[in-house]
């Protein structure tokens, strides 16, 4: 009776994020009720191995008591201080201070948010009176990868690059540009990692060409595309990037948000490939989604420049949760839970994923295999030799969730037949193997589809 009456509220109430509202209160909602490590388990006691971490969030997996703890112990101490009027709280500085101390090269300046969408909304907001405060506020072009994803707030859902984020709200602005995805599996070029980077490297310079590079702010970009369908570049992609930023004054934008704390094995993506950003965002890991709160990492050319630029006036930027005292607590815990084993026991888990994921590449509907550590993705295809996607008449982003679900498996399920992994960094083997297993009882399933099956024919 209480799962019924929920489901029946939540249709009356609740509005969801990125679904359909008809096709929502038609299906019902599936009520989580708990979790611990990497395991959840719904309102009906079906438990299942969070092959997502909830949303790319719960890095350091569920129910760790000494998360919750320091969460209750600030809360009962002081659960709340502005940052406004020069005052502040113990865990957000010593949690700046902490980043600022793992931060690639001097990004040493650390603003807090609430989540990725508004950490990608305040370097927006920082880079234009970055430019004021230089006397080249001409520079207010920004570019971004198609099949990227920068949020959905109102700037930074234009930033990102998935129709359904465009669609019916009139974005992307004017103002934001894009350049192809270096996406491997279905390149124009091919295949071959110079090729690739050489392709973007020329995107890149001929997009700021056509703007002038006297007009280009910024360019945006994940270390690995995670909302687009987790797109890997080849190794040096980045570096070259940045490269032709230095060379033509535009600053780098590094979103970390997905990639950040241990996700693709170190503490940040872009220290693979010693590569410095301009800003870098973060959120999710940050506190292993337990508490909202996001990040930018400002280096200290752009941090000083924006403080002399506005000399002794306010910076008119800011939100009522920045630098939350209980968030900050929270985030200082995860940290030392990663530095205590997570991030080691994270790298040998995404060995082991990227692993049995690659022994699913027989799989007469697996097309790609790709990812680094614990964040990877296979491509479903019909055709291996064609690379045709799964028919959209077999819904791949319902069907085969709800064979994953049922099989106790939690993944994403794209539309366009990519299926989506970003287990907690705390799996055991088993666990991984479980995931491994579960997926290809999914992918048998879903070979049996009369829609897919029809495709094939």
């Amino acid at each position: 009776m209480l799962s019924n009456s929920l489901i029946e509220l939540d249709r009356a109430h609740l509005v969801h994020p990125v679904a359909s509202y008809r096709g929502h209160e038609k299906l019902g909602v599936r009520v989580m009720k708990s979790a611990k490590g990497a395991t959840v388990t719904d309102m009906t006691g079906h438990q299942m191995i969070d092959g997502f971490a909830g949303l790319w969030c719960v890095n350091a997996g569920y129910g760790h008591e000494s998360i919750v703890e320091a969460a209750a112990k600030q809360m009962r101490e002081l659960p709340y201080a502005t940052g406004y009027f020069s005052l502040g709280s113990e865990p957000a500085i010593r949690l700046a201070s902490e980043l600022a101390d793992r931060s690639p090269g001097d990004l040493n300046h650390i603003y807090f948010t609430l989540g990725g969408s508004d950490a990608v909304d305040s370097t927006i907001r920082f880079i234009r009176y970055y430019y004021h405060s230089l006397g080249t506020p001409q520079k207010d072009q920004f570019i971004s990868l198609e099949q990227g994803y920068h949020g959905s707030s109102t700037v930074g859902a234009g930033l990102t690059a998935l129709p359904i984020f465009h669609a019916g709200f009139g974005l992307p602005f004017d103002w934001q540009h894009k350049i192809p995805s270096h996406y491997a599996y279905r390149n124009p070029v091919g295949t071959d990692p110079q090729a690739i980077i050489d392709g973007s490297v020329a995107a890149l310079r001929a997009k700021i060409e056509e703007i002038g590079a006297e007009r280009v702010a910024a360019f945006y970009v994940e270390p690995i595309q995670g909302s687009g369908g987790v797109l890997v570049p080849p190794d040096g992609w980045l570096k070259a990037m940045h490269k032709v930023c230095k060379d033509h004054d535009v600053l780098l934008v590094a979103d970390e948000v997905i990639t950040g704390f241990g996700r693709t094995g170190p503490l940040f993506a872009c220290s693979d490939e010693d590569v410095v950003p301009d800003f870098m965002t973060t959120a999710k890991g940050l506190t292993s989604g337990y508490v909202p709160m996001g990040a930018v990492f400002m280096s200290d050319r752009v941090y000083h420049t924006i403080a002399d630029g506005a000399g002794a006036s306010a910076i008119g930027h800011g939100y009522t949760y920045s630098a939350h005292p209980v968030s900050a607590a929270v985030g200082l815990e995860v940290l030392r839970l990663y530095e205590n084993g997570l991030l080691e026991n994270g790298v040998k888990a995404g060995a082991r994923l990227m692993a049995g994921l690659h022994s699913l590449a027989d799989h007469p509907l697996v097309g790609d295999v790709r990812g680094r550590g614990m964040l990877a993705a296979i491509e479903l295809v019909t055709d291996k030799q064609k690379k045709t996607p799964l028919p959209a008449a077999a819904d791949p982003s319902r069907r085969i969730f709800d064979r994953a679900w049922d099989n106790g498996l939690v993944i994403r399920a794209f539309g366009n037949g990519v299926l989506g992994y970003a287990p907690p960094l705390c799996c055991t083997d088993s666990e991984i193997d479980a995931i491994i297993e579960r997926t290809r009882m999914t992918l048998d399933q879903t070979l049996e589809d009369p829609d897919v099956r029809s495709a094939m024919a």
